[in-house]
């Protein structure tokens, strides 16, 4: 489920395109939903895959899509995590996969973007807004150039049909429906080319 769009990789006046990778072990999905009322329950999402393209130039021709492994969520409790893998909740079995692509990317000024694309999850696409920054890039040890994107959303977890829930003795429910979703994510250059 990756920002000031004018910020350039490379100091030119020639326009150029770069093809980036989410890097899968430095990339989760974390989200809070409140928990009977009082609380809030967390977790993460850690088996995200994806690419990102930008263009230095024009924001209009960037575009991200990447998708998130349902089979890795998890709230550090067994028997809970079991429950939201099962039908009652994201049926992993079914609908492995989340799946987000970008229609649109528009820059609100410094280093932010807004996202705007749909999301696909248990069977089910809506669209959401993304609010978003995007680090300018840097080289790491091993010659590999990297930049990280972060980003805010949230979801109301009834529009994917996820409905489940118990009403408590004092007439509250144990689940909210909002879900709170924060994104870090690092991508890896792969390819870049020069627009003539």
């Amino acid at each position: 489920m990756k920002i000031n769009l004018w910020f350039i990789l490379l100091s030119s006046s020639l326009g150029f395109a770069s093809q980036w990778e989410i890097d899968s072990s430095h990339a989760s999905a974390h989200f809070k939903i409140r928990h009977m009322t009082v609380s809030n329950v967390s977790g993460e999402i850690t088996g995200m895959t994806g690419s990102f393209k930008i263009d230095d130039k024009d924001n209009g021709k960037m575009s991200l899509e990447g998708t998130l492994d349902m089979n890795t969520l998890n709230t550090s409790n067994t028997k809970r995590d079991e429950h939201l893998k099962a039908n009652d909740f994201f049926d992993v079995k079914k609908f492995p996969k989340a799946l987000f692509k970008t229609k649109t990317i528009t820059s609100v000024g410094g280093d932010k973007v807004t996202l705007i694309g749909e999301l696909t999850m248990k069977g089910v696409t809506k669209e959401i807004a993304i609010a978003g920054e995007l680090t300018p890039s840097i080289k790491d040890p091993f010659g590999k150039v990297r930049r990280g994107l972060s980003g805010t959303l949230k979801i109301d977890r009834k529009d994917f049909g996820i409905v489940w829930n118990k009403v408590l003795d004092n007439g509250g429910l144990a689940l909210g429906d909002t879900v709170d979703v924060s994104l870090e994510i690092e991508l890896t250059e792969t390819e870049k080319n020069k627009k003539g």
